[in-house]
């Protein structure tokens, strides 16, 4: 991996921006500091006068990535038009989409260790993701009976997690990508699996 010739500028950026390159070779956890600044063009110190540390960096490639996934769920969902369920689906596709053309940030937001409260602009930015899925799971979830009706937090939970898996097995180029079906059709028959179960859709 070539330097990026840093010489001038935004130097917590370029830092920002040759961690990605790292996060995407190495995964979030496989870098060190002096391998940021080698990799941005600055002397091993050069970091240190924007982050503690790495957990710092990644803090924030993490905090810009969900302001990036707050907005494409933000787009998707779309105030919940055409329907609810319809908005629903569209932010399950926006949530792939994200991890396919953002896979630095991805790593960063969720498999580096760094908690989402760790920085208030990383609790801000996460927060903000969160409200687009509890928005559009309790928009679907109010059709049901409330003696039947699971909590906002954790309906939005289960479909994270489902949609989480899927980037992890079948989204990345891992082993368990060999598959005949598409992440976006496994996703969809997966939430439809759950939807029917909580009696959101019909059977058919």
């Amino acid at each position: 991996m070539s330097k990026r010739g840093y010489h001038h500028g935004n130097l917590r950026q370029a830092l920002v921006d040759a961690a990605l390159d790292l996060i995407a070779d190495k995964g979030p956890t496989g870098f060190t500091m002096a391998e940021a600044a080698k990799t941005a063009g600055v002397s091993a110190a050069a970091p240190y006068r924007h982050f503690a540390g790495r957990d710092d960096l990644i803090a924030e490639i993490a905090a810009q990535g969900y302001d990036i996934f707050g907005d494409v769920l933000e787009f998707a969902y779309d105030e919940g038009k055409p329907s609810p369920l319809a908005a629903f689906e569209a932010v399950g596709r926006a949530y792939l989409a994200f991890a396919r053309k953002y896979p630095g940030h991805y790593m960063a937001m969720f498999e580096s260790g760094v908690a989402p409260g760790q920085t208030p602009e990383l609790a801000r930015a996460s927060e903000r993701a969160n409200r687009v899925l509890a928005r559009a799971s309790e928009a679907l979830s109010a059709r049901i009976p409330a003696d039947r009706r699971p909590p906002v937090a954790m309906f939005s939970a289960h479909i994270s997690a489902l949609s989480h898996g899927i980037v992890e097995l079948y989204a990345r180029g891992k082993p368990g990508a060999r598959t005949p079906f598409t992440p976006e059709e496994l996703l969809e028959a997966g939430v439809g699996i759950y939807l029917r179960g909580l009696g959101l859709i019909s059977p058919d």
